[in-house]
């Protein structure tokens, strides 16, 4: 039997499960598509059976968190997911029956993991919003959001460099206590479970210097996350990368220097968003490329 969180005569929320991968999958595709199109964007997600295969994953995912929007005829219209790896949890992808926007269906779901993540004592709940998505940026902020990053997503032919000083290889699971360490020196907190699961999937890298970790990427691209100790290790694990997966990977636009660096090796801008943060956030010590995911 469904676990049924909240219910009103126009919406009812309950706990994702396999077989919602195809409704909510194609109103992924189709909410995303819808956004895009009015901006006059190529959608990111090209096609429903795209958007089902990803919901597929994390409808299945151990350490994400679903809920989903019914209306009241038990159609699906909507659903969102909390990334509970780490001690600080990721919101999204949250999306809405277009037929249906504008309904407040965002703002239960939205409310929903917040209040999970409330109940759980998460230290803190990050999301990247798409900046030409205005309605998302005053949702979030009314919720409590505070607006931390601004942020250019970079994609483009691999660099093939090499950086003086630096090396860059595999990362294996006797790398990991080091790079949390340096996580945790940089934001305050390590994003350890999400590191894990990269080094166990083989896309996880450090880069050494002088004998030492001195930085490490999960993956380059949107899913992934990068943390260094300057701007040189984040351009060394940049141009070893076999892929700049998804749209690219999240720069932020305040690191000056490596923003005009990526410009000068002819990557391009796909699109700009901004890290957003409820809850705590500590102020970066070093450099670090963050994922969609926060």
């Amino acid at each position: 039997m469904d676990k049924v969180f909240e219910q009103t005569s126009l919406v009812t929320l309950r706990e994702g499960r396999p077989d919602d991968a195809l409704p909510c999958g194609t109103i992924f595709y189709q909410a995303f598509r819808a956004v895009e199109q009015y901006h006059g964007l190529t959608p990111d997600i090209p096609s429903a059976e795209s958007g089902v295969g990803r919901l597929t994953e994390l409808l299945a995912h151990p350490a994400v968190y679903s809920v989903v929007a019914e209306a009241s005829d038990g159609c699906v219209i909507g659903s969102n997911f909390l990334w509970e790896a780490d001690t600080i949890v990721g919101v999204g992808p949250i999306t809405v029956d277009p037929a249906v926007q504008n309904a407040s269906v965002g703002r239960s779901l939205m409310e929903h993991v917040l209040q999970r993540a409330k109940e759980k004592q998460y230290a803190g709940v990050r999301l990247v919003q798409i900046a030409y998505n205005n309605c998302s940026l005053a949702l979030y902020t009314k919720l409590g959001f505070d607006v931390r990053e601004p942020l250019a997503a970079f994609q483009g032919q691999l660099l093939g460099l090499t950086i003086p000083g630096r090396s860059v290889r595999p990362a294996t699971e006797s790398d990991m206590s080091a790079c949390n360490q340096l996580c945790y020196h940089i934001h305050g907190h390590d994003r350890a479970g999400e590191l894990k699961a990269a080094v166990g999937r083989g896309t996880a890298t450090v880069v050494e210097y002088d004998g030492r970790v001195s930085g490490y990427a999960t993956e380059i691209g949107f899913l992934g996350h990068a943390v260094g100790e300057n701007n040189e290790d984040l351009k060394a694990l940049i141009t070893a990368a076999p892929a700049f997966t998804g749209k690219g990977f999240l720069l932020p636009m305040r690191n000056a220097d490596l923003f005009r660096w990526c410009l000068k090796q002819g990557l391009r801008i796909t699109e700009t968003a901004r890290l957003m943060s409820l809850g705590l956030y500590n102020e970066p010590a070093g450099a670090f490329l963050p994922s969609i995911l926060y």
